[in-house]
């Protein structure tokens, strides 16, 4: 189902890039549903979150590789000061790819994504990316803040590759 009034796949790269917290969803090696915050960066398509080599995040991610992530798009600027105005969501599957510290793809990363890990530990950090498949799920992306409020126009799907 497509959203006329929504956005396309480069607005939602720039709504990517303009925000830096996610929601990552995936599975334990026993099957139980985990989810955490993050702070990101995006390059090339894609997204990177730095996380310790002995997280749960790293040791659950490299077992099962598919998550889900969610990413709250601040809206309403001043008015959202005044109102309880909910933010607008991108919702994807990804592909994710656990970099061990040291890797020759983690150092390969661009300068603006180093500044994920802690200072003094560029080469202690694993590198989390985030390769979006299918399609965003958004809502309240591309729409007025009157138009959240309707579901029907509010909800967007945009294929991740143009």
């Amino acid at each position: 189902m497509s959203n006329r009034t929504g956005p396309d796949a480069d607005q939602v790269w720039q709504a990517l890039g303009r925000a830096s917290f996610a929601v990552v969803s995936h599975v334990t090696q026993a099957g139980e549903p985990r989810s955490s915050g993050v702070v990101y960066a995006t390059a090339r398509r894609r997204l990177y979150v730095a996380v310790a080599p002995d997280s749960w995040k790293a040791r659950h991610i490299s077992a099962t590789p598919q998550v889900a992530v969610t990413v709250p798009v601040r809206r309403g600027g001043l008015l959202a000061l005044l109102l309880p105005i909910p933010p607008a969501t991108i919702s994807f599957h990804a592909a994710a790819i656990v970099h061990p510290p040291g890797s020759p793809n983690a150092g390969a990363l661009p300068a603006q994504l180093r500044r994920l890990l802690p200072a003094g530990h560029a080469d202690s950090g694993c590198i989390i990316e985030l390769i979006p498949e299918g399609n965003f799920v958004t809502y309240g992306l591309g729409v007025s803040l009157a138009q959240m409020r309707h579901p029907q126009l509010a909800r967007g799907r945009v294929p991740v590759s143009p």
